[in-house]
């Protein structure tokens, strides 16, 4: 005669609290490396390793492309036919005792006018549910220091090490934001801040 052996729910909880245990827990001992370039900067690595004759047959066809264009005169500020210009800067910092982070935050605007934060070196405790926000607040040293009514949300965390491009909102005045954050959305938990101070012209 067969035994057919159900687990009881007791059994059922412990499997599941182990999963969410986890899913919690893991990103504590798991770091995410990250190295994006930035954006509309083209990548010197990959022009680098390009073949000697195939850089020559590119830069044959540019030239050859540039003869046959027509002059333009362009009315554009300096600064947007400049490239990327810098607005702010700042340097992350520990939240506490558990929750570390360094390196270095931008905010940007493109040569189209579009704002872009720019982490590099980042390097912050890693914990479920990353999220960076654009807070008003010019430095939050608490979690209570980040309300709802006072950040913009820019998107899961990418990784908690290495250099990752965030875009902002069109339209969002970059010049009333204070500080960028670390934050754990899971748990609404302050992982690391940079406050942010206007570039020097």
């Amino acid at each position: 005669m067969k035994r057919i052996v159900l687990f009881g729910g007791g059994a059922v909880v412990v499997v599941v609290g182990a999963v969410v245990a986890w899913i919690l827990v893991s990103p504590l001992f798991i770091d995410e490396v990250v190295d994006e370039q930035f954006p509309g900067v083209p990548s010197s690595q990959a022009l680098s390793e390009m073949p000697a004759d195939k850089k020559a047959d590119m830069a044959g066809e540019v030239m050859e492309a540039a003869r046959g264009m027509p002059d333009k005169v362009m009315d554009e500020p300096r600064d947007v036919l400049a490239g990327p210009v810098i607005l702010s800067t700042g340097a992350f910092r520990d939240a506490d005792a558990i929750h570390k982070g360094s390196g270095d935050a931008g905010v940007y605007r493109l040569a189209d006018g579009q704002h872009v934060v720019r982490l590099e070196n980042l390097k912050v405790t890693n914990g479920p549910d990353l999220h960076l926000f654009f807070v008003k607040h010019p430095g939050p040293v608490e979690s209570s220091d980040v309300t709802e009514e006072n950040y913009v949300d820019l998107g899961a965390l990418k990784g908690n090490i290495g250099n990752q491009n965030y875009t902002v909102p069109a339209g969002l005045d970059v010049s009333e934001f204070g500080s960028v954050v670390v934050w754990c959305k899971a748990f609404g938990v302050l992982f690391s801040t940079a406050p942010l101070t206007p570039a020097s012209s």
